[in-house]
């Protein structure tokens, strides 16, 4: 297990609808997520990762503990077994039409956190 180094980091929300007929499989599959993606996110810095739901909405929260977001998300998007991951996953999703160009699962904005 990696240690969850001692610099602050940065939270990401975002959220997504689940396609209804789709949401057990969603579950079966996060319940069971690849290894190797698994080891591909922690290689990227990103820790505390969690997916909820809700009225056919997911909602996700992550901490980032890089120093380069944009290469560490580089680097995740190019590695194979998280590709076949995400072509897995994006028909059982439903992106929303607010979201920003080039996002997939759209960037929420954070109005209040407490440590």
């Amino acid at each position: 297990m990696n240690p969850i180094p001692a610099k602050k980091p940065v939270r990401f929300g975002s959220v997504i609808r689940v396609r209804p007929e789709h949401f057990e499989e969603y579950k079966r599959q996060h319940a069971a997520v690849w290894p190797e993606v698994l080891a591909t996110i922690a290689r990227c810095h990103i820790r505390n990762y969690s997916i909820y739901h809700k009225d056919q909405v997911l909602y996700g929260y992550f901490e980032y503990y890089g120093d380069d977001y944009a290469a560490d998300m580089k680097r995740m998007a190019a590695d194979p077994a998280t590709q076949r991951w995400w072509a897995l996953m994006e028909p059982m999703q439903d992106p929303l039409p607010t979201r920003a160009p080039g996002e997939w699962w759209a960037q929420m904005e954070e109005v209040f956190h407490l440590d």
